[in-house]
């Protein structure tokens, strides 16, 4: 049987790394397989490096169409990123008939409804493992292995950047800024970080989730996304105090509200208890921890970047896909886990709607009654206090920290209890406020 022949767009690190392993592993991969997987031709910007890179084992080119039109390709592979380009040379290519495989969060979770549409017609699979979680097959966890479950939860460290940093903040007590230029200089963080430290790249992978998760389109628009540039040392060392940790959670769930089924899609710095694994998980590593009804909670954890771990998943699509290109296209797994005729539209509820529990650090002045103030707004919202931290004041000071772990309540309950507390004499500044979840 003839090899499938793929057409690479972008050889950088997982271009680069997809091309040495299926080198490498050619034999094994031809035997999961049932065929060969070749890759015939590369586009590039740079032709001179990327000639030295392939040394003549395929065709090198600086147009990305001629391998979007080329009629012997039969799996165009998008590494490129970005939202324009990518979204034109995908499109052309299910167009043309062919198959793609890509990592580009970015582009499906602000335009998969109208890639997924167009393979649907054309009867051509998209297929995404790589976007999320590098590594970690958690698009197949959640799209077949855990088919047999209505999931309620997904809860995911999948920023390997924001992990890094917190991880440092925690274990050296250093600030933000100060981790940030470090892993920047580690090659951890990009040198303009944005999408990574204020959420938009966890944003994109849980926006992902939530649509295979919960049969529902993709709506990244919808997303809360708050990132870690505003994270205070002196917050991460008080909640280790108190038996937590802070992570970068991306966060999707079933929730019923005035007795109205929506989903929450959240992004956000986030307590969790210590004890649970997914808060032990350090470094540039990611983890994703799903629940469902039948199988209860399971973690996957692993290599959330990196050259060859993402080329592990972009070449487990080839592998599927060359498994699967002469089957009936209606007996496929469905890109989104669920048949397109079977999606629902479940609302993504607003932030004020979520329910949660919170996280409080107040800085007031070291006088009577303050306690009381700020127990008594709570109160009269109905927000119930879990454990309670006070420090002493430092010598000579007239100022001290209050924090205070409350039970759940909805957000807009907080928000308005927190305008309270700020107007109030004793309470100087602003209430820090970061959610905290048990995953229990």
């Amino acid at each position: 049987m003839k090899s499938i022949k793929i057409g690479l767009l972008g050889l950088g690190n997982v271009g680069y790394g997809t091309f040495s392993v299926l080198k490498r592993n050619q034999e094994e991969i031809k035997r999961r397989a049932g065929r060969g997987i070749e890759v015939v031709a590369v586009a590039v910007r740079d032709v001179a490096r990327a000639e030295a890179l392939v040394a003549g084992a395929c065709k090198v080119v600086n147009d990305p169409m001629l391998i979007v039109n080329d009629p012997e390709i039969d799996i165009v592979v998008e590494l490129i990123g970005g939202y324009d380009l990518s979204k034109t040379l995908v499109l052309q290519a299910i167009a043309n008939g062919k198959h793609v495989v890509t990592a580009n969060k970015a582009l499906l979770a602000v335009h998969g409804n109208e890639i997924f549409a167009a393979a649907q017609d054309k009867g051509v699979m998209v297929a995404f493992e790589a976007a999320v979680a590098g590594g970690i097959p958690i698009i197949k966890a959640l799209r077949e292995g855990l088919t047999a479950n209505r999931i309620e939860w997904i809860a995911g460290i999948i920023n390997g950047t924001t992990n890094f940093i917190l991880s440092e903040m925690r274990d050296k007590g250093l600030d933000f800024a100060t981790v940030l230029k470090q892993a920047q200089e580690l090659g951890y963080a990009e040198a303009d970080p944005t999408f990574d430290i204020e959420g938009v790249d966890a944003a994109h992978k849980a926006t992902i989730m939530s649509a295979i998760a919960f049969g529902i389109p993709v709506q990244f628009d919808k997303a809360y996304v708050e990132g870690i540039s505003n994270l205070n040392a002196v917050d991460i060392r008080y909640a280790e105090q108190l038996g937590y940790r802070i992570k970068l959670l991306g966060i999707t769930k079933r929730a019923t509200v005035n007795g109205v089924e929506g989903i929450e899609l959240r992004v956000h710095p986030t307590l969790i208890p210590a004890k649970r694994l997914i808060a032990n998980v350090e470094g540039a590593m990611n983890a994703v921890l799903v629940h469902g009804d039948a199988v209860g909670a399971s973690l996957y954890s692993g290599r959330g970047a990196g050259a060859e771990p993402t080329a592990s998943s972009v070449i487990a699509d080839l592998v599927d896909i060359t498994r699967l290109a002469t089957a009936d296209p209606e007996h496929r797994v469905p890109h989104l886990a669920f048949q397109p005729n079977a999606m629902t539209n479940i609302d993504i509820l607003p932030m004020s709607e979520i329910t949660t529990s919170y996280y409080l650090r107040m800085h007031v002045a070291d006088q009577p009654g303050v306690l009381a103030d700020l127990t008594r707004i709570l109160a009269e919202r109905g927000i119930s206090i879990d454990a309670m931290l006070q420090k002493e004041p430092a010598e000579g000071e007239t100022h001290t920290d209050i924090i205070m772990l409350t039970h759940q309540t909805q957000e807009k309950n907080v928000t308005a209890a927190i305008e309270k507390m700020e107007a109030l004499n004793s309470v100087v500044g602003t209430v820090t406020k970061i959610r905290l979840e048990n995953l229990s």
